[in-house]
C-alpha cells in the first residue's frame, strides 16, 4: 500500500482529571476533531515531513535518527527512534503531510493525537502488526522520553480505542474498560477554549506527578504497601496528614476524591441522571481549583459564569490545566445564547476572545487507503 490517510482524533474527558497517572479511573471519549496525516511510501532512506498546521517542514534520514532542537520535529523523530532504535523494526521511507482541525494547547490532547496517528500509520504501512496496547505503550514512551511529559495512559488509550457515541470508563491500573452510552439529551457537550495556551512539559504538570509520588511514599513508609494513590482510602490519608505538608496532602486528597467522582459519574450517566452528573463536574472543578491548583483565572471565570445559568448543569476545566478548555453541559436550545453571553463577559474581563468548540463523540484512529 503506497498511500494512506490516518485520521487521529482528539479527546475530551468528562471527569477523572489527573488520576490516570495515579492508577485511577477516567471517563474520556474520542471526538470528531482530528489530526489528518497523509502518508506516501517512497524509495530510499530520506523522509520529508510537512506540517500544514505549524507551517513548517523538515527532512530526516532513517539511518541517522537523532533528537532535534526544534520541539515539534521531536514528535515525529521520537516515533521513529522508538520503532527503529528501541524496537528494532524495519521502517520504509515515507513522505507525510500533517493537517489538523484540532486546536493546539486547548487541552484536547493534540500531542497524543499526533503521535498515535504517526505510529498507527507506520504500523499499517510497514505491516508491523502492533496491537492497540503496544501502540498505547509506545506513545507513552515517546511522550515520556522524547517530549518530557510524564502523563498517564488516558489520552493514548482513548485516541486508539474511541467508539462513536460512547464514553470509555477506563481503569488506568489494569486497562480494563467498558463503553458507556453518551446520550446526554437534551444537553450538548460544548467546550469553551480560554485561548490561554499552555505547554504541559513546561508547566507544573510534572510537579504534580512528583507531589503525588511524595504522598504515596509517606503513606507507604509505615508498613503500608499501596501501589497507587487511588487505592488509599481517605481515612488512611488523614492519618498521615501531619506527616506531609499541606500542599502534598491536598494533592492526594483531590486524587482520592476525584477517582470516586469518576465511578459515581459512570453510575449516574448510566441511569440518565444527567443533573447529578453535572453536580459532580462542578465538584471536580472545585477540587482542581482549590486542592490540585491546576486551574487559572480564565478557567475559573468561565466555570463561575456558567453557575448562574440554569440551562448549564455542569462545567469544569478539562485537561492538564493552566489554560485550555472548560467542558460544559448546556441545554441544546440555550447553546447559542450562552456562547454569546459568556464570550462578551470574557472579552470584557480579559480582553481575549474565547472560542467555542462544538464536539461530537466519535471513533478512535481510523486509516483509509486510497
Amino acid at each position: 500500500m503506497n498511500k494512506i490517510i490516518v485520521e487521529s482524533p482528539g479527546r475530551i474527558n468528562l471527569i477523572g482529571e489527573h488520576v490516570d497517572y495515579n492508577g485511577g479511573s477516567v471517563l474520556p471519549a474520542a471526538i470528531d476533531k482530528k489530526i489528518i496525516i497523509e502518508f506516501n511510501s517512497i524509495e530510499g532512506n530520506e523522509c520529508s515531513i510537512e506540517s500544514v498546521t505549524v507551517g513548517k517542514s523538515f527532512k530526516l534520514n532513517l539511518e541517522k535518527i537523532s533528537k532535534s532542537t526544534i520541539q515539534w520535529e521531536n514528535y515525529i523523530i521520537g516515533v521513529l527512534h522508538n520503532l527503529i532504535v528501541l524496537k528494532k523494526r524495519k521502517i520504509g521511507a515515507f513522505n507525510c503531510k500533517i493537517t489538523s482541525n484540532l486546536p493546539i494547547g486547548a487541552g484536547i490532547s493534540s500531542s497524543s493525537s499526533l503521535i498515535c496517528g504517526l505510529i498507527s500509520g507506520l504500523n499499517y504501512l510497514n505491516n508491523l502488526k502492533l496491537g492497540s496496547d503496544e501502540i498505547v505503550d509506545m506513545v507513552s514512551s515517546v511522550e515520556h522520553n522524547f517530549i518530557g511529559l510524564m502523563g498517564g495512559i488516558m489520552d493514548q488509550f482513548t485516541i486508539v480505542n474511541g467508539k462513536k457515541n460512547n464514553l470509555i470508563l477506563l481503569d488506568c491500573q489494569n486497562r480494563k474498560f467498558e463503553y458507556i452510552s453518551s446520550n446526554f439529551n437534551p444537553y450538548k457537550i460544548i467546550l469553551i477554549n480560554t485561548n490561554v495556551e499552555h505547554n504541559l512539559a513546561d508547566s507544573s504538570y510534572n510537579q504534580r506527578v512528583k507531589e503525588c509520588e511524595e504522598a504515596l511514599g509517606i503513606i507507604n513508609k509505615n508498613e503500608n504497601n499501596y501501589k497507587y494513590l487511588v487505592d488509599v482510602e481517605l481515612n488512611i490519608l488523614n492519618k498521615f496528614k501531619d506527616s506531609m505538608n499541606s500542599r502534598v496532602y491536598n494533592r492526594a486528597k483531590f486524587v482520592i476524591e476525584e477517582n470516586k467522582r469518576t465511578h459515581d459519574s459512570s453510575v449516574e450517566i448510566s441511569k440518565s441522571n444527567i443533573n447529578e452528573f453535572g453536580k459532580l463536574m462542578y465538584q471536580s472543578h472545585k477540587g482542581l481549583r482549590k486542592l490540585y491548583e491546576v486551574s487559572c483565572e480564565e478557567l475559573d471565570f468561565l466555570v463561575d459564569f456558567s453557575k448562574s445559568k440554569k440551562e448549564v448543569i455542569g462545567s469544569r476545566m478539562m485537561g492538564g490545566g493552566f489554560g485550555g478548555c472548560t467542558i460544559n453541559l448546556i441545554r441544546d436550545d440555550y447553546v447559542d445564547d450562552f456562547i454569546s453571553s459568556v464570550s462578551k463577559a470574557y472579552l470584557k474581563k480579559f480582553n481575549i476572545e474565547p472560542s467555542p468548540l462544538f464536539v461530537n463523540i466519535g471513533d478512535g484512529v481510523t486509516i483509509k487507503t486510497t
